[in-house]
């Protein structure tokens, strides 16, 4: 979306009501079809819009990424407008009078905004590694979930575009080169970076979450609870107990204690 469009949909947003209660968000279909690394992406928007307290429904689409305005999900639909991914769908909240980290001083906000730009350049890269570099992973788990809700032949092509999609993606970020040790240590130095800044604390800034353990919740408690025939990532995880805990603690508090689903 550019920033003219984003602009004009601020205004026109904030000109309407607080929250709308028809407000949807829309994805792949869970069980069968959404590859790990858009479960986590889905995950970690329905984890902020929790936090704000805000209602929504799941719409599940086949088509869900066609569907949305940038090709990726989740996208959500607020009256006539369509907002996809995670900063943009932060933005329109945002301009409704809902925004989590509103209390921080600037330079924790800046802090905030640096640590979720280091998730965003690593364990999103990394997931997309995995899921569709990673042989295994891809031959056993993403080839086939991508494909599963097509016909023969979309169900081998779609899959096969897609993989060079990321192979492209990824090599302008200069992942596609790396091997998957030097991957598991970037998710190492994410790990540490994410582990040292949480501390003892409930959430990274404290007692009230923010926008940044919506976001590492939905990437981290993916990757520690998606069967995988490569579980190296969560075995990553799983030494950092602070980590563990924030995801245990967020689970409980905006999932099993409100009865929502993921």
């Amino acid at each position: 979306m550019t920033s003219l469009l984003m602009e004009a949909v601020k205004v026109e947003l904030g000109a309407t009501e607080r929250w709308p209660d028809n407000v949807k968000l829309f994805q792949q279909y869970q069980v069968e079809q959404i590859t790990f690394p858009d479960y986590a992406a889905c995950l970690s928007v329905k984890t902020y819009l929790h936090m704000c307290g805000l209602n929504f429904t799941t719409e599940l689409k086949i088509n869900a990424e066609e569907m949305s305005p940038s090709g990726k999900v989740p996208f959500i639909q607020i009256g006539p407008f369509l907002i996809s991914e995670m900063e943009p769908i932060i933005s329109a909240v945002q301009t409704r009078g809902f925004t989590l980290s509103a209390d921080l001083p600037d330079i924790q906000k800046s802090e905030l905004k640096a640590y979720m730009s280091l998730v965003g350049n690593t364990l999103v890269n990394a997931e997309l590694y995995l899921a569709w570099i990673q042989e295994d992973v891809y031959e056993q788990v993403t080839r086939e979930r991508y494909g599963c809700m097509q016909p023969w032949p979309l169900n081998r092509i779609l899959p096969c575009k897609k993989y060079f999609d990321i192979k492209r993606k990824l090599s302008v970020v200069d992942w596609l080169n790396k091997s998957f040790n030097e991957v598991c240590e970037e998710v190492i130095t994410c790990c540490e970076a994410l582990s040292e800044r949480l501390g003892t604390q409930d959430f990274f800034f404290g007692k009230k979450p923010t926008e940044l353990d919506a976001l590492v919740f939905g990437h981290l408690f993916t990757l520690l609870t998606t069967d995988l025939p490569n579980k190296e990532f969560a075995q990553v995880i799983g030494k950092y107990d602070n980590l563990v805990q924030f995801c245990k603690r967020v689970d409980q508090k905006y999932y099993k204690q409100l009865d929502n689903d993921y």
